[in-house]
């Protein structure tokens, strides 16, 4: 049965989350900066469409990509060298949460948008971009907290942007001693570039070590070398 929660309630413990649909877990609460980074912290993250209540979410496997893990296939590392790519971080945030969210169908509705804003101001949320000269072709957002980085979205207009993007991010979480990206669902795209499935138990085991490491919270710059 799936659980309602108010305001002030706190989530049902995981295990109880649905098979089906897969790690359904609650439904209600709301979008505030510790409703949402107390879901991180737990291994749930919203995810709903219009029309429909705020729903919860923590599947059974989870799809996670290990930073010494990271696949760039030939055609990938070609586009790196000579596509002309640059890569920021958190110069454009609201740009790439506009382009993730201009979809014909999209989970980014304006309550997403605000709350991922909101936790881009307080240190929280951070984007990766992709520049072509001038113009910004692709990018993604996630939220970091500790050394956990949970990844959300992406998206691209030009050739492997959106993966110029991500090698961009597993360099730099390597580098800051992030070995583990949460990429929520099993997709073709991910498990092209090295992310695999692991059971929720091992990665709730991973989680609870990682996001209670002290880190510093604000705007990141590249510190990639």
């Amino acid at each position: 049965m799936l659980a309602w929660i108010g305001p002030d309630d706190p989530f049902p413990p995981v295990a109880r989350a649905l098979k089906d649909p897969n790690g359904l877990l609650a439904a209600g609460g709301d979008l505030s900066l510790e409703r949402l980074l107390d879901a991180y912290r737990h291994g749930i993250f919203p995810w709903f469409s219009r029309g429909e209540p705020i729903l919860w979410w923590s599947p059974d496997p989870r799809m996670v990509l290990y930073t010494g893990e990271l696949k760039i296939p030939r055609s990938l590392a070609k586009n790196l060298r000579n596509k002309g790519y640059r890569v920021s971080v958190d110069t454009a945030f609201r740009e790439v949460l506009k382009g993730c969210a201009d979809r014909k169908e999209t989970w980014l509705g304006k309550p997403m948008q605000a709350a991922y804003l909101a936790l881009h101001q307080s240190g929280h949320a951070h984007s990766f971009e992709t520049w072509r000269g001038e113009d910004l072709v692709g990018g993604l957002y996630g939220v970091a907290v500790g050394r956990m980085f949970y990844g959300e979205s992406m998206f691209s207009t030009a050739t492997d942007a959106s993966k110029v993007a991500l090698v961009g991010l597993v360099q730099e979480l390597a580098v800051r001693g992030f070995p583990l990206i949460d990429c929520q669902m099993k997709t073709p795209l991910l498990a092209s570039l090295g992310a695999r499935e692991i059971p929720r138990a091992a990665f709730l085991r991973a989680l609870t070590a990682l996001v209670n490491y002290e880190q510093p919270v604000g705007k990141w710059s590249l510190v990639q070398t």
